[in-house]
């Protein structure tokens, strides 16, 4: 600690000091043992800084990463096409859609059966009899009269309609009268409509019978040479994993050719991702290596942290099982940069090619247990891709944390005795220096008294 010196001139000039000069001298030197702490406060901080950008990379890169391991990825998505649109037109295709080529020929398309009541020319007339509807195996009487409340044509559909027999029931008007239509729930012949009973217009007394507006009948197809039927001519069990629309029959007897290809284009966006992803974090890394432009030390420069996450990412790359064909990065297109900086390029055409003819080869690649996408995906997260606590980014920004914490809480009760230090010392000084100024009358005080008891005056004249 160095010497702090006063300044008040000669003894009896009573000129004094500057007390507050004096006490922020005393308490400069004091204060000198923050110092240390203050920048060591400040380093940690740079750190944090660091470590939350890091900690955001390695999101990234594992976010990207997941969109290739992820069973219901990249690698599920699947793309269609038909040869004749008019005919047959793709509706979707999941992740179990295996790419390939299949040929359709349909025969016939599905059919929903309805009747529909002769013409009443009096939609308001009165009906009875009783009704008997059979659908799906279920069959469901209607007794049509007044008690009941469904003796017109618009009461009974709704009574119809209420009885949830399987059958939509409605109201037809045209020029020639109105007519009760009943239109199956279930399509193809599953739910083909069967009416026994009788209905009466009491208002005229005549019959009112019921007509086939058209049968159920199930679509008729053919799928890769093999008979199929289906309820509906939306089909989804002809093809696995895909589902189309029939449209209308064949025209010929060739066929529709349905392709299912696989999406590369998602797949080559993806892996870009994975790399712009990696190739961030380590950029980033890099930026910590050595000193700054102004020659001093990055705050990461020469940290354990910083040495781990090189050494991990590094070796996630070469890390993982083969799988099938695909046994490494080059296959893919990815190689490390010629520059040496450790970041990775990307050949699509590589990779196109890799798809094309051993897609499932490139997706276990990423997907299977121990392959390359979950080794890689386990080490990131391990670094701090997923946030959890115990991870490598996180850990030490916990540690900086508890460091800062001391350091905040040293230097807060450092300032509060410095505090206290500075209001004694103040009053101490204060008194010191009250005394100083006081001595030039005290000396004439006593001088007074020596001339009063010597009648010596050594201003007087002789």
């Amino acid at each position: 600690m160095g010497t702090v010196g006063l300044s008040f001139g000669a003894a009896t000039s009573g000129q004094g000091f500057d007390v507050a000069t004096t006490v922020a001298q005393i308490q400069a030197a004091s204060s000198a043992i923050e110092t240390p702490w203050q920048n060591q406060l400040t380093a940690l901080q740079a750190q944090d800084t660091v470590f939350t950008t890091l900690g955001t990379d390695l999101a990234s890169l594992s976010s990207s990463i997941e969109a290739l391991t992820d069973a219901d990825g990249v690698f599920s998505n699947k793309e269609g096409s038909s040869s004749d649109p008019n005919t047959i037109s793709l509706t979707s295709s999941d992740p179990t859609a295996a790419a390939g080529s299949h040929t359709v020929v349909v025969n016939s398309l599905a059919t929903t059966s309805s009747e529909v009541t002769s013409a009443i020319s009096n939609a308001s007339d009165t009906l009875s009899g009783s009704l008997t509807i059979t659908v799906n195996g279920s069959s469901q009487e209607i007794d049509v009269n007044s008690g009941n409340g469904n003796n017109t044509l618009s009461s009974l559909a709704s009574a119809v309609n209420s009885a949830d027999i399987g059958v939509t029931a409605e109201v037809l008007t045209d020029s020639s009268g109105s007519r009760l239509s009943l239109e199956s729930n279930t399509s193809g012949a599953a739910g083909q409509i069967t009416i026994t009973g009788s209905l009466n217009d009491s208002s005229t007394g005549s019959s009112v019978g019921f007509t086939s507006g058209q049968p159920g009948a199930d679509a008729s197809l053919i799928v890769d040479g093999t008979p199929i039927t289906s309820s509906s001519n939306s089909v989804t069990n002809a093809i696995p994993g895909v589902t189309f629309q029939l449209l209308q029959a064949d025209k010929g007897t060739a066929g529709v050719q349905i392709e299912i290809t696989n999406d590369n284009a998602d797949i080559n966006t993806a892996v870009g991702n994975l790399v712009s992803a990696y190739n961030q974090v380590v950029k980033d890394i890099s930026g910590q290596v050595g000193n700054d432009s102004s020659g001093n030390p990055e705050p990461l420069s020469g940290s354990p942290v910083l040495a781990q996450l090189q050494n991990s990412l590094s070796s996630a790359l070469f890390g993982g099982s083969a799988s099938g064909s695909i046994s490494n990065l080059v296959q893919l297109g990815i190689t490390v940069d010629a520059s040496g900086n450790g970041t990775l390029d990307l050949d699509t055409d590589t990779l196109d090619s890799a798809l094309n003819s051993n897609f499932s080869d490139v997706m276990g690649f990423f997907q299977n247990t121990g392959s390359f996408g979950v080794s890689l995906m386990n080490t990131v997260d391990s670094l701090g891709g997923d946030g959890a606590s115990t991870d490598l980014i996180p850990l030490a920004q916990a540690q900086n944390a508890s460091q800062e914490s001391s350091l905040n809480t040293d230097i807060t009760n450092e300032n509060a005795l410095l505090a206290t230090q500075k209001t004694q010392l103040t009053d101490e000084l204060n008194t010191a220096n009250q005394v100083l100024q006081a001595i030039p009358s005290q000396l004439d005080e006593v001088n007074s008294i020596f001339d009063s008891l010597t009648g010596f005056n050594p201003n007087a004249q002789d």
